[in-house]
């Protein structure tokens, strides 16, 4: 079986996807195919021995589309200013909605301008100058029309296939209008050359330029909306290529030459320098080092590696000299295998099959068969020629699908627009839609689930102070480019310890370090570095092991005899994260941890978090793997993470959730990302989902409705028994008047606020209770009920709150949190960016004068204190 990618063009609703793929599976020889209407691609598995690639394109193309070979190869090493097709598709919309707004407006204006008494030039008025009326409108619908041929194009292509979609429909609808209209300026000529006002009169009101014009603009409005949210993998594959070095150093025949990346082969020797990248993978034949393996496993903190130990392409080397034989190389790499996955969970994944196009596929042929037959059933029943065209055109104009058309695109437009003022991009419509179905939610841990960034969490002294210790290890520390020294000396600076002069610092791979400060050595680092120098533990390896079982990172501190202390270092979890998984489970859904973290640390994370299923030690692969593994269950799966190396499950995902402190990458592997790195906007974006598609339906609802009530009108059936008949003009104006109710719907996601169903612990199970009954009305006061609980801290501790003016960014709240924690009787101080808020936790009575200054000498204002 071989798999290929194919590109398809001229595909433009969901059903044209569905459509090809129904086509391509009645082919022999066929065992898989993935249509994806975003990214206009086709990946078919097909048996070689029965088809050939021009056989598959052949029915593409017989189906009504265009299909060509993707090379992969050649898409993903594309240079910066060509452009990709989705690009290209968004350009020539944008060309296409300027160019029909910018004639449908003045269009409108002037066929309205008499109803609605505006000022008119005085060509356009009177029974004389109908035909100028007339004729101008026909030249200003011309060019929307033009612009618009793809709607015509496709749409009768379909039609004569026998497939009718959204395109077919308005193809029809607005070419009736137009006819119409046509067909109304030859009754004005007659009858201006009869000197028949009456006839003037009359077709001159009978003009649906505008109407069609309109239509067209609008749903190229919503198109636009579309094609605006059309795939970037391209992009994401071009930054995941940039992270590879293009050059190798290598040592043939023992000179070094430096050569592209791409002649390397299996089993040359690589030298590689302090702070190079790794060019390919490996083996370490020579040398050690620490390697920053983060953009690839996501853990934060270097590994150390000597010889023998495999090393990863494109990791970074912090420090160190070493020298490693390829092993893989080329297209085998693991760099190459995360581009590869990508790319193809990004062409596998379905898209959404939106309402709109299956009630369409019903609804299309029945208002055609019905305008046809109203139309001979009036002209068999003796009606004249002109009143049987016009109850044709009345169905068709009043069936237009323009609510239809617009009950997705405006929902989707709304609650983006909403996503985003919560800090929630969301990239696609089939994103937002998809979202609500969610059953599981996959997280990585590091920079997800914890800030990313190691910490000092705790520190055990033994006949020296935390103080000193600290000034020592951060001194001795300063010149190492570990994370987890910046943690201490970070330490240091945020507690403004002055530093000591160091002699005779050493690192010690693999071990830590020594420093001589004021005369005496010190040791910082882990057990093997006390074993080597043989230092007394002092008791310190219970306290040690508990630290390691919390996931933490303990590190020894020692003078040339005994162990004075241990300096603990964690990346720490975030303030949200607990609240968020909580938020997750109320909602019924599913929370599964996902790290490249070893299972010592993920175990003691999932019990912090009373997550129920944690899978550690995972690789790039693995995680797009267990994605994969949770949807074989038909489950819906959204991944959420912040690494490169989550790029593949992110993509895989039914929805991907990148957190934007993260990398570019993962951002552009993503469908939805999280502006502010906070776990619960993911909540929210799933809540917003909901809303919105809520929403989409009771648009279509009002708008498949509004057709039911109408067509029987329109075709004239109320005309026999109460002399009912709706001039086309009327449907015209019935039909807008849809437009403006799904609309106005969809304006109601303007008031969508989250909901937080578990605000505390305590808590939990009363909102639970509530949740079941609540109504859309009540959310906000059980949110406001449950806040005020989750004050109380209990015991003796008080809470006051301070709103804070002058804070923009990470910066300025750790600037007031320290600034506030530094005043005598604050516990903790916790600041929230969203509603300019700090929230103080007191030990003790603090005055409100106390608190004020400390922030006002941070350089910020405080407006009120609670």
């Amino acid at each position: 079986m071989k798999s290929q990618k194919f590109n398809v063009t001229g595909m433009t609703c969901s059903a044209c996807s569905a459509r090809i793929e129904k086509n391509i599976n009645k082919t022999e020889g066929i065992k898989e195919v993935n249509v994806n209407l975003l990214s206009n691609s086709m990946t078919v598995k097909y048996d070689e021995s029965v088809l050939k690639e021009n056989d598959i394109i052949k029915v593409v193309v017989d189906t009504g589309y265009g299909a060509n070979v993707a090379d992969t190869k050649k898409s993903a090493a594309k240079s910066d200013d060509k452009k990709t097709d989705a690009q290209a598709e968004f350009k020539d919309m944008k060309k296409r909605l300027a160019i029909s707004f910018a004639f449908a407006i003045p269009l409108l204006y002037l066929a309205m301008g008499h109803m609605f008494e505006w000022p008119l030039p005085k060509i356009f008025h009177g029974d004389k100058n109908a035909m100028t009326f007339a004729f101008t409108q026909f030249l200003l619908a011309l060019p929307v029309m033009i612009t618009n041929k793809k709607y015509y194009t496709v749409g009768f292509k379909t039609l004569l296939k026998g497939s009718p979609n959204m395109d077919s429909l308005i193809a029809i609808g607005t070419t009736a209008a137009i006819g119409y209209g046509v067909f109304a300026i030859y009754k004005i000529g007659y009858g201006l050359g009869h000197m028949d006002m009456e006839m003037v009169m009359k077709y001159s009101m009978d003009l649906y330029f505008e109407s069609a014009a309109i239509i067209l603009a609008l749903i190229t409005l919503g198109k636009f909306l579309e094609a605006r949210a059309k795939g970037r993998t391209s992009d994401a594959i071009k930054k995941l290529m940039d992270l590879s070095p293009k050059t190798a150093l290598v040592e043939r025949n023992g000179i070094e030459e430096e050569i592209p990346v791409e002649e390397v082969v299996k089993g040359d020797i690589i030298v590689v320098k302090p702070g190079q990248s790794v060019p390919v993978d490996g083996i370490i034949t020579f040398g050690n080092s620490s390697l920053d393996e983060s953009m690839l496993t996501g853990e934060s903190i270097p590994v150390e590696k000597k010889a023998g130990d495999k090393v990863i392409g494109a990791s970074i080397n912090k420090s160190g000299y070493f020298k490693f034989e390829a092993q893989n190389v080329g297209d085998d790499t693991t760099l190459s295998q995360i581009i590869r996955l990508v790319e193809e969970a990004s062409s596998s994944k379905a898209p959404i099959s939106k309402l709109a196009d299956k009630i369409s596929s019903i609804f299309v042929p029945v208002v055609i068969t019905i305008a046809v037959l109203a139309t001979i059933v009036w002209l068999v029943l003796g009606a004249t020629f002109e009143f049987a065209l016009s109850i044709g055109i009345a169905v068709l104009v009043i069936s237009c699908p323009c609510a239809l058309g617009l009950a997705t695109p405006t929902a989707i437009m709304v609650g983006t627009g909403k996503g985003a003022e919560n800090g929630i991009l969301i990239k696609s419509a089939e994103a937002l839609e998809i979202a609500h179905q969610i059953q599981t939610v996959v997280m990585d841990k590091t920079g997800t689930i914890t800030e990313g960034k190691p910490r000092v969490t705790d520190m055990v002294t033994n006949g020296i102070s935390e103080t000193e210790m600290l000034k020592i290890a951060a001194s001795a520390e300063k010149g190492s480019e570990h994370p987890l020294a910046d943690a201490i000396v970070e330490e240091a600076k945020n507690r403004n310890l002055e530093l000591y002069q160091v002699k005779n610092f050493q690192a010690l791979p693999g071990q830590g370090l020594e420093a001589e400060i004021n005369g005496k050595n010190y040791y910082l680092g882990n057990l093997r570095l006390l074993n080597e120098q043989k230092i007394n533990i002092n008791g310190f390896g219970e306290k040690s092991e508990k630290l390691a079982e919390e996931g933490k990172t303990p590190l020894y501190f020692a003078d040339e005899k005994n162990v004075l202390g241990i300096i603990a270092v964690a990346d720490v979890v975030k303030k949200t994260s607990k609240k968020a998984i909580q938020e997750f489970e109320a909602m019924g859904i599913e929370v599964v941890m996902l790290t490249g973290d070893n299972k010592k640390t993920a175990e003691a994370i999932r019990k912090q978090l009373g997550i129920s299923r944690a899978i550690a030690e995972v690789l790039p692969q693995d995680k797009e793997r267990e994605i994969r593994k949770i949807q074989e269950q038909g489950r819906k799966v959204a991944m959420i993470g912040d690494g490169i190396n989550d790029a593949p499950a992110l993509a895989r995902a039914d929805v991907g959730i990148a957190i934007g402190a993260g990398t570019d990458v993962a951002i552009e592997s993503a469908d939805i990302v999280l502006i502010r790195s906070d776990l619960l906007d993911a909540v929210t974006a799933v809540q917003l989902s909901k809303a919105t598609i809520k929403n989409i339906k009771q648009n279509l609802f009002w708008a498949f409705i509004y057709n039911v009530i109408g067509i029987p009108l329109a075709a004239g059936v109320f005309y026999v028994i109460l002399n009912w008949k709706l001039n086309p003009m009327f449907a015209a104006g019935a039909m807008s008047l849809s437009s403006v109710s799904v609309v106005s719907n969809a304006l109601r996601l303007k008031f969508f606020k989250p909901v937080r169903i578990v605000e505390s612990l305590e808590g939990t199970k009363e909102i639970n209770e509530i949740n079941e009954t609540k109504n859309q009305k009540g959310d906000s006061v059980i949110n406001k009920d449950f806040t005020n609980k989750s004050n109380n801290n209990g015991g003796n501790k008080m809470n006051k709150i301070l709103t804070v003016e002058g804070m923009s960014c990470g910066h300025c709240k750790a600037a007031v949190e320290k600034a506030l924690k530094n005043v005598d009787g604050v516990d903790n101080a916790v600041v929230d960016l969203n509603s300019k808020t700090a929230e103080v936790t007191l030990s003790k009575e603090v005055s409100t004068e106390d608190l004020t200054n400390a922030v006002t000498e941070a350089g910020y204002e405080v407006i009120e204190v609670k």
